[in-house]
C-alpha cells in the first residue's frame, strides 16, 4: 500500500491560526527530566544511562488546532433538525475510513461562495458520482498560502446551499485545506457587514443543525492525490464531550 500525509504538523511556528489560538509547545529534552525520573521511579541521575532522562513536550491547545476533524457539536446543539449533537467521541467511526474524493477547486479565487452548480461540474469533470459516505476533499487557493501569515485569510467557502448539496447525497464527511470549510473569517465579516444578513456568517457549518456532518479543516498534500481510487482514514481523537478532535489524515492507496 502507498500512504500520502494529508496532515499538517502540530506547530507553534507556521501561523495557521490567528495569535490567540496557537499552540503553545514546552519541549524537554533528555536532560530536562532526570528529576521527573528520580520522583517516578527513585532513580538518581547518575543511575541513568548516559544521565539522560526522557524526552516530552507538553502542549497547550484546542482541539481545533492542526489537522482535526470538526464535530456536528460545534455547528450547533442539535442536528438533523432536532436530535441533540453528536460531540467527537459519538460520531460513528465508520464515517472516517471511507473511499476518498478530490475535488480541485483552484480555479475558484478567495472570497469565492462556492454552489451546488460547481460542485456538480467539477463531480462531472472527473466522471464521478457521489456514493453514500464519500469523504469529499476540496483542494482550494489556501494550499498555496500554508505558512504564510495570509494562510488564515485565504480560501474559498461552502456556504449553507453547497453543503446541504453534499450531506443530501449522503456525504458526511468532508475536508479542506483551509483554515475553515467556511469563507476565511475575515471575508465572512466583511460579507455580513456589507449585506447586513446573519444567516451569512458561518452558514457552511451551521448546516450542520439540518444534517449532521463532520469536516476536516487543516489538510495538506492534496495536490498528491488523484480524483478517486484512494480511501481516506481520519479517525479524530477521542475527546470527551468535545467538539472537535484532532486527526492524522491519511489517503491509502492499494497497489
Amino acid at each position: 500500500m502507498r500512504f500520502v500525509d494529508l496532515s499538517m504538523p502540530l506547530d507553534d511556528v507556521t501561523p495557521v491560526d490567528p495569535a490567540f489560538l496557537r499552540p503553545k509547545i514546552e519541549y524537554k529534552n533528555h536532560l530536562d527530566t532526570v528529576e521527573e525520573m528520580r520522583a517516578m521511579y527513585g532513580i538518581r541521575p547518575d543511575q541513568l544511562p548516559e544521565g539522560q532522562g526522557l524526552a516530552a513536550e507538553n502542549l497547550t491547545l484546542t482541539t481545533h488546532s492542526g489537522t482535526h476533524v470538526d464535530a456536528p457539536w460545534h455547528y450547533h446543539p442539535t442536528m438533523n433538525n432536532g436530535e441533540r449533537a453528536w460531540t467527537i467521541d459519538e460520531v460513528p467511526l465508520d464515517w472516517f475510513f471511507r473511499p476518498g474524493v478530490k475535488l480541485d477547486l483552484r480555479h475558484l479565487p478567495s472570497g469565492h461562495l462556492v454552489t451546488p452548480a460547481e460542485i456538480d461540474a467539477a463531480l462531472a469533470e472527473i466522471g464521478h458520482e457521489l456514493q453514500p459516505l464519500d469523504i469529499v476533499l476540496v483542494h482550494t487557493v489556501a494550499a498555496d498560502a500554508y505558512g504564510r501569515d495570509d494562510y488564515i485569510d485565504t480560501g474559498i467557502g461552502f456556504g449553507r446551499e453547497a453543503t446541504l448539496h453534499l450531506t443530501g447525497k449522503g456525504v458526511r464527511v468532508v475536508g479542506t485545506d483551509a483554515w475553515s470549510w467556511d469563507l476565511p473569517v475575515s471575508l465572512n465579516r466583511q460579507l455580513f457587514e456589507q449585506t447586513g444578513d446573519p444567516s451569512v456568517v458561518w452558514e457552511g457549518h451551521k448546516a450542520g443543525a439540518e444534517v449532521g456532518y463532520c469536516q476536516i479543516e487543516k489538510l495538506q498534500n492534496l495536490g498528491d492525490l488523484p480524483a478517486t481510487g484512494f480511501t481516506v482514514a481520519c479517525f479524530p481523537a477521542k475527546v470527551r464531550g468535545a467538539s472537535a478532535g484532532w486527526t492524522r489524515a491519511v489517503a491509502i492507496f492499494d497497489h
